[in-house]
C-alpha cells in the first residue's frame, strides 16, 4: 500500500511517467508551490523515496537542501525553489539587498544550475535581476566570487552559497572586478556608484528609494587620491551644473561629451533634480547628442 495521500497516489501511481526521479522532483514541486497539500515536506520526501525506490545521492542531497532552506527561509532571508517541475537541475533562488546599501530591500533573483556532479562541483549562479555592482557583469548577470570558483567544497550548499553573494552586496571587491566599468566607478568616483547602484536597484529590484544613501564603506574602497585628483574630480562635479551625476553619466556612458549632454540638458531646460527622464525625453536629448536636431 502506498503511503502517498490518496490525491498524491492518483495523480502520480496512474501517470504515464515512468522515471522515478522525475515524479519524485514533481512530489516535491507539488508540496513547494501548491500548498492545499498539508503533508510535511520532510514526510514527502521519505514517502516518495519509499515509494518509488530509486534516488541517486546528489538528489537527495538537493532535496534536503531545499527542505532546509523552506524551513528556515523566515530566518535566513535566502529563498529557493525548483524552476521546472519535474526537474532537479534549475532552480531559482532570490534574497531581498541588505539594509545599509544601495541595493536595500530590492528582491534579487538568482538563477541557479545545479552540474551532475553537485556538490562535488559548484552550482552556476548568475543574476537575473540586472545590477550595478563590480563583481557582477551588468549585461550578463556573471557573478565574480571564489565561493562559486575554486573555494568551493562539497560542505558548502545552494543556501552557504546564496548568503555568499547577498554578502558581496555589502562588501563589493572592485580589486577583483567582473564589470571593469563598474569598478573603475567605484574606485575614482564612490559617490556616482552608489547613486548609479542604487538607481538601478530602483528600477529593476524594486527597492524603495532612499535619500540618504550610507556611503562609508564604498568610499573607503576609492583609490588614493592626490592634490591633483581632488582637483581634477571638484572640476568634473563642477561641469555637471547642478544635475545629478547619475543622469548625465548615462549620456556620456554612451560616448557622448560631458559639456555637451550637459548644455543640452540645459536647453531643454531638464530639472536638476532628475535622476532619470522620461523615454520620449530621453530621445529628444539622444537625437540632439547626435546632431539630427537643430
Amino acid at each position: 500500500t502506498s503511503t502517498l495521500s490518496p490525491n498524491l497516489d492518483k495523480r502520480y501511481l496512474s501517470s504515464p511517467c515512468s522515471n522515478a526521479r522525475s515524479a519524485i522532483a514533481s512530489i516535491l514541486w507539488t508540496h513547494t508551490f501548491a500548498l492545499q497539500y498539508t503533508q510535511p515536506l520532510k514526510s514527502t520526501i521519505a514517502s516518495a523515496t519509499s515509494s518509488f525506490g530509486i534516488m541517486s545521492s546528489r538528489d537527495r542531497r538537493i532535496m534536503k537542501e531545499l527542505q532546509d532552506l523552506t524551513e528556515d527561509k523566515d530566518t535566513s532571508g535566502i529563498h529557493a525553489a525548483l524552476e521546472q517541475e519535474g526537474s532537479l537541475t534549475a532552480l531559482k533562488g532570490w534574497f531581498f539587498g541588505p539594509g545599509n546599501t544601495p541595493y536595500a530591500g530590492g528582491k534579487f533573483v538568482i538563477h541557479i544550475q545545479l552540474p551532475t556532479d553537485y556538490p562535488f562541483k559548484p552550482p552556476k549562479m548568475k543574476f537575473e535581476t540586472r545590477i550595478w555592482h563590480p563583481n557582477v557583469s551588468s549585461q550578463t548577470g556573471v557573478i565574480c566570487l571564489d565561493t562559486l570558483n575554486k573555494n568551493w567544497s562539497p560542505v558548502q550548499t545552494i543556501k552557504t552559497a546564496l548568503l555568499s553573494v547577498r554578502m558581496l552586496l555589502e562588501n563589493p571587491n572592485p580589486s577583483d572586478p567582473q564589470d571593469g566599468e563598474v569598478a573603475r566607478m567605484l574606485l575614482d568616483n564612490p559617490d556616482s556608484f552608489v547613486q548609479m547602484a542604487h538607481e538601478w536597484a530602483v528600477r529593476h529590484a524594486g527597492a524603495p528609494r532612499q535619500r540618504n544613501l550610507d556611503l562609508t564603506i564604498f568610499r573607503s574602497l576609492a583609490r588614493p587620491t592626490t592634490a591633483v585628483d581632488a582637483s581634477r574630480r571638484l572640476t568634473t562635479t563642477r561641469r555637471y551644473h547642478g544635475y545629478k551625476p547619475v543622469l548625465v553619466e548615462q549620456f556620456t556612458a554612451m560616448g557622448f561629451d560631458l559639456d555637451n549632454v550637459v548644455a543640452t540638458l540645459e536647453f531643454f531646460r531638464i530639472d536638476k533634480f532628475h535622476e532619470n527622464l522620461p523615454p520620449s525625453r530621453m530621445s529628444d536629448v539622444t537625437t540632439r547628442l547626435l546632431g539630427e536636431q537643430p
